[in-house]
C-alpha cells in the first residue's frame, strides 16, 4: 500500500493484497468496476513500481486475434518482392526472408510476449467487455500458454510471464471461464476518506478544506438516481478546473457553470437543475 501511495495511487488492502498474490503467483488480475474508479490506473501504476514497459490492448467490439496479435506489412512485402525480381533472386530465397520478423508487425499480445524475453512487461487489456465472445475465448487461450503459434514463423513462448492486467466495466458478463484463470477485484467507488486522499495526492497544490468539500459534493452526488453516477476522474476533472479558475470554496454559480465536468449526461444535468438545486436544502447541503 505504500509503495502504491508513493506512485499516487490510494489503495486499500485488499487490492493491495490482489496485487502482491498476482505478482507471486504470476497470475492475471481481473478488476471490475465501474467506469473512472480507477481500473486503468492499476496497470499503470504498476509499470511504474516494477520499472517496466507497459503494453495496452484497448478492447472494443469486432476485435479480432490479428488485431491483437501480429499482421504481415504487406506494402513492406511487395516492395522487396518487387526490389528482389528486379536482381532475379529465387522464389525461395524471396519467401525466406519475406515471411520473416522484419515484416512482421506485432500487435500487444505478441509485443508482450516477445517483450517478457527481456523484462515481463505489465500487460493491460482493458474493457474486455467491449469486446465480442469470441475474442474471449481466444484470450483464455493465450493467458493459458502464453504461446503463440505464426505458421510462418512457428511458435513463439514468452521466457517470463507478463503481468496481466484485465479490466472490465461490466457493460455485459464476462465468461467464467476467464475470471477462473485470474485472480478477482471488484473497485467500487471510494468512501470519503479515501476520495478526500486521492484527491490530495493528485492535486498536491489544493486547499485541504476545499478537497474535503469537493469530496463531500461527489459523494452525496453519487446518491442520486443518475443515468451515470460520476467516477473519481470526474471528480479529478472538476477539481483541476476549478482550480484553474482560481476557486477554492464550492459556491452555486460555479457548481452550474462546471456541471459538464462530471455530469456527462444531458437529462442528468437537467435534473440536477431543475429537480436537486431547486431544493433550498439540499442545495444548502451539497455546498457546505
Amino acid at each position: 500500500m505504500e509503495k502504491m501511495a508513493d506512485a499516487r495511487y490510494i489503495a486499500d488492502r485488499a487490492l493491495a493484497t490482489v496485487l502482491f498474490l498476482a505478482h507471486r503467483l504470476e497470475k492475471p488480475i481481473f478488476l471490475e468496476g465501474e467506469p473512472g474508479v480507477g481500473k486503468t490506473e492499476v496497470a499503470i501504476v504498476m509499470a511504474k513500481l516494477f520499472d517496466t514497459e507497459l503494453i495496452r490492448l484497448q478492447c472494443y467490439e469486432g476485435l479480432d486475434a490479428t488485431t491483437a496479435l501480429y499482421e504481415w506489412n504487406y506494402p513492406k512485402q511487395l516492395l522487396y518482392v518487387r526490389l528482389q525480381e528486379k536482381e532475379k533472386r529465387s522464389k525461395d530465397e524471396i519467401e525466406k526472408i519475406l515471411f520473416s520478423s522484419q515484416f512482421l508487425i506485432r500487435r500487444p499480445l505478441l509485443e508482450a510476449i516477445v517483450r517478457a524475453d527481456e523484462r515481463a512487461p505489465v500487460l493491460l487489456i482493458d474493457e474486455i467487455d467491449r469486446s465480442d465472445e469470441e475474442f474471449e475465448a481466444f484470450l483464455l487461450e493465450v493467458l493459458s500458454d502464453f504461446q503463440i503459434t505464426i505458421p510462418e514463423i512457428g511458435t513463439i513462448r514468452a521466457k517470463n510471464k507478463p503481468m496481466v492486467v484485465v479490466t472490465s466495466n461490466r457493460t455485459r458478463d464476462v465468461h467464467d471461464a476467464l475470471k477462473r484463470r485470474c485472480l478477482y477485484h471488484w473497485i467500487d467507488y471510494p468512501s470519503f476518506e479515501k476520495e478526500y486522499k486521492i484527491i490530495m495526492t493528485k492535486l498536491p497544490g489544493i486547499d485541504a478544506k476545499f478537497a474535503e468539500q469537493v469530496a463531500r459534493f461527489m459523494q452525496r452526488l453519487r446518491q442520486e438516481d443518475l443515468l451515470k453516477r460520476p467516477g473519481v476522474s470526474e471528480t479529478l476533472d472538476w477539481a483541476r478546473a476549478l482550480m484553474e479558475m482560481q476557486k477554492d470554496y464550492l459556491e452555486e454559480a460555479v457548481v452550474m457553470e462546471t456541471l459538464g465536468c462530471i455530469l456527462k449526461y444531458q437529462e442528468d444535468i437537467r435534473k440536477f437543475k431543475e429537480e436537486i438545486w431547486q431544493d433550498e436544502e439540499k442545495r444548502a447541503a451539497y455546498i457546505s
